[in-house]
């Protein structure tokens, strides 16, 4: 794979699809689907999904693509893929509450190796470079021109004083429970992938999520919290969250600095 045309490419659609995305939130109304799973999914997650996928499959047609929207490629697998997921937060979206983000990444044999994160209501940027390294992008996220980046690095927690995240939409007692193990200075909520970036940013130093999650809702988050010296582990035992799963479908999970001391489940 040629890294550096990846990053370029993968930054370059999430910004495309982020100004897709911005059109359809800022009109008076949108229309909200639902879809097999009961998931909400609306005009937005479609037409970024369409530009997306276009994109990839034109600059790297010989890789598999597995997106959210296309249910086909469910069934797909691959060691190596490129996987999206055009509108994460999409309850975020519908309630207009600004904390939902345009997914994109490449997994190398079971692990997500390369993404990009992109809050387009937040206009926040958080990507991997060429090398694997992350960086937040600032200013004016031109799609054409790499604008001022600055290297993302998880913090050195102190485990006497925590800072935790949390889901925003699916918060609930047992998520409570684990978190409480722990010596919590502050805790916070978010909607999305944001919560990765928030751990690889060191703005807060775990992510706990006790719910369902999908590869896709995951992957790119995933990339950049390991090009910023995050891991995220299996909540059950510890073990690496792998990619390429029967249905793409995660266990529980912990993404978080290394300097944090984890606690059993």
């Amino acid at each position: 794979m040629d890294y550096q045309k990846l990053s370029e490419v993968m930054r370059r659609l999430a910004l495309e699809a982020g100004d897709k995305i911005m059109d359809i939130y800022n009109s008076d109304s949108f229309e909200v689907k639902v879809k097999s799973d009961e998931s909400p999914v609306t005009e937005a997650d479609e037409a970024a999904d369409a530009l997306i996928s276009a994109g990839l499959r034109a600059a790297f047609p010989d890789v598999l693509l597995v997106t959210e929207e296309q249910a086909e490629s469910h069934s797909e697998k691959a060691d190596t893929f490129l996987i999206v997921d055009p509108l994460d937060g999409t309850k975020e979206f519908v309630h207009r509450r600004g904390d939902f983000t345009v997914n994109i990444a490449y997994v190398e044999n079971g692990v997500p190796t390369r993404g990009v994160v992109y809050a387009p209501a937040r206009n926040r940027m958080f990507y991997t470079l060429a090398d694997g390294a992350a960086v937040e992008e600032t200013g004016a996220l031109e799609k054409d021109q790499i604008g001022e980046t600055k290297p993302i690095n998880v913090s050195d927690a102190d485990n006497e004083a925590l800072l935790v995240v949390a889901s925003k939409s699916h918060r609930d007692q047992a998520t409570d429970d684990y978190i409480n193990k722990y010596n919590v200075a502050d805790s916070k909520s978010a909607g999305s992938s944001l919560k990765f970036c928030l751990v690889a940013t060191g703005e807060a130093d775990i992510y706990p999520r006790v719910g369902r999650t999908m590869e896709w809702d995951t992957a790119a988050g995933h990339a950049v919290l390991h090009g910023a010296g995050g891991k995220v582990v299996r909540f059950d035992d510890h073990s690496p969250l792998a990619y390429g799963k029967d249905g793409y479908a995660n266990p529980f999970f912990i993404a978080y600095s290394p300097s944090v001391v984890l606690k059993e489940a």
